[in-house]
Formats: C-alpha cells, sequence, structure tokens
C-alpha cells in the first residue's frame, strides 16, 4: 500500500531542506533551554526537532546530481552542516539533566 505524498515533498528544493534544518536546529536550542546556560535541560519533546533535521537532510540530499559539479560540491557541503546541526540535536535530546 502506498501513501499519497503531500505535494510539497514531489519537487526537489534546496532552500526548503536548508530553511527545515536551521528552524529544527533553533528549536532544539530553545527547547534545551539556550538562552540562560544556566539553565540548559533535555526534553522530552527534542525527538521531533531531531526528525525535522533528519528530513531537511533527506530533501537537501535529494539535490545531489549524478555527476560531480561546483553544484554538487556545494550539495555535500550543505549536507555535511545538516550532519553538525543533526548531532548538536542529539546531543541537546540526550544532554543529562
Amino acid at each position: 500500500m502506498s501513501f499519497p505524498r503531500p505535494s510539497i515533498f514531489r519537487s526537489r528544493s534546496l532552500p526548503r531542506g536548508i530553511f527545515l534544518s536551521v528552524a529544527a536546529f533553533l528549536a532544539s536550542m530553545r527547547l534545551a533551554g539556550f538562552p540562560d546556560a544556566s539553565h540548559l535541560h533535555s526534553s522530552v519533546w527534542q525527538f521531533l526537532p531531531v526528525l525535522a533535521v533528519f528530513g531537511g537532510m533527506v530533501d537537501t540530499a535529494r539535490c545531489l546530481g549524478r555527476h560531480w559539479s561546483l553544484y554538487h560540491a556545494g550539495v555535500l557541503i550543505l549536507l555535511y552542516s545538516e550532519l553538525m546541526i543533526l548531532a548538536m540535536a542529539v546531543f541537546f535530546w540526550v544532554y543529562p539533566v
């Protein structure tokens, strides 16, 4: 059985993947209590930004071409930066109270 995808995710979009990852990172920092460094804590809702960052990575990875070019290199750099965002979001998720 195949579920229909929303029309927004049918086409490839590099800005959408980047925006989704950065917005999820900001939400993850906010859920961790970021502005006040003395009150950093983990939250049970941190899995939502982690899933959103992963979705942004998938959306960005869909923009990779088959042949190497400077565009391909730029997309790889964006994927590496989104991997760092994912690592930080997971860190905020498992950070001890």
